[in-house]
């Protein structure tokens, strides 16, 4: 049986740059089940979508990135 899909939103403040998108984007696309992410820097949000995403994981992620990230 496959995993629902599912979006996950994410606070993540000290964006402000299009190097920040391309940072976030990359870490958080390489964890496992993220099908797509979008980064929104007027709102300082990151929406992760796919199936099977591991909340944990893509925390650790958008912390490898350089970012603190909380659940919206």
């Amino acid at each position: 049986m496959k995993d629902a899909p599912m979006t996950l939103i994410y606070r993540v403040d000290g964006m402000s740059c299009e190097h920040c998108v391309v940072a976030v984007t990359g870490e958080v696309g390489d964890v496992a089940g993220v099908a797509t992410v979008d980064v929104d820097l007027g709102a300082k949000l990151v929406r992760v979508s796919g199936a099977g995403i591991d909340d944990t994981a893509v925390v650790a992620a958008i912390d490898e990135a350089g970012y603190d990230a909380v659940p919206a």
